[in-house]
């Protein structure tokens, strides 16, 4: 049996992976899984990344003092009514999101947390 190789310190993590310090408020989720993307989810995210980058909130290497991170995921179980897109820690699911719909959730939710009432379709708490 061999030893567990040793793991990198916390900070050694840190200096390369800058997310693990940076206080991000929200991250945003956009299915693109099958359904999703035969419904246009590509281009919503896109559209989130855009114009989180033109708000200075998208936080990705060229900008690691942005709020918002903005990712591609798999299903989060509203396919059949995608695009669907989750906002997390607010636990505020959105479907049939448009990259029309996405500066209204960017402005009112991300900036000034109210979620965009007429696409949600559920939320946590």
């Amino acid at each position: 049996m061999t030893s567990p190789r040793p793991l990198p310190t916390p900070e050694q993590d840190a200096a390369v992976a800058p997310m693990i310090n940076h206080p991000l408020q929200r991250q945003v989720f956009v299915c693109t899984s099958k359904s999703c993307s035969a419904n246009g989810s590509e281009a919503v995210l896109e559209a989130f990344r855009a114009s989180l980058m033109d708000e200075g909130l998208l936080f990705y290497k060229n900008n690691t003092q942005g709020a918002v991170h903005c990712s591609h995921c798999g299903s989060v179980g509203f396919c059949a009514i995608g695009p669907a897109v989750l906002v997390y820690p607010d636990g505020v699911w959105y479907a049939h999101v448009t990259p029309e719909d996405v500066p209204e959730i960017v402005e009112s939710h991300l900036k000034g947390g109210v979620p965009v009432e007429r696409l949600v379709r559920k939320r946590l708490g």
